[in-house]
């Protein structure tokens, strides 16, 4: 079993990451304008596609049954959209010095939530394998 400590730690961000995809859908403009916009088709097809992944992970690190692949999905999630944080701080260059703190905060925090996310997995013991054959 996990620790209580990686327990609660998975529910701080699957929490985080399920209200992360719920602000993709209450403000979408937020996030259309963090979307890189070579990125096809448009901006706000990323918005709503990563606000949907997040609604599907947050939740699976909450439950037990689903931590491990929630874990991992989250670091899959997580590493996908680090270019919108990179576009964000490049579009951000010449706001007030506040907003630029903000946008330049989130890079190293993505990596720090890529670390939680891999700890709670790595904290998950796997079932053992069982075998109906004898042992010889």
């Amino acid at each position: 079993m996990s620790g209580p400590r990686w327990n609660r730690v998975s529910l701080v961000l699957g929490g985080f990451i399920t209200l992360a995809g719920l602000m993709h859908f209450v403000n979408p403009q937020f996030f259309d304008d963090i979307v890189p916009p070579w990125l096809p088709p448009s901006e706000r097809f990323w918005t709503y596609a990563s606000g949907v992944a997040e609604l599907l992970v947050g939740p699976l690190l909450v439950f037990p049954r689903t931590r491990r692949v929630g874990a991992l999905a989250a670091i899959a999630l997580l590493v996908g959209v680090y270019p919108a944080n990179l576009y964000m701080t490049w579009d951000w260059r010449d706001r007030p010095f506040s907003d630029q703190v903000v946008s330049y905060g989130r890079l190293p925090l993505q990596f720090v939530l890529v670390w939680f996310a891999w700890r709670v997995f790595t904290s998950m013991r796997t079932p053992a394998v069982r075998s109906d054959r004898p042992a010889r």
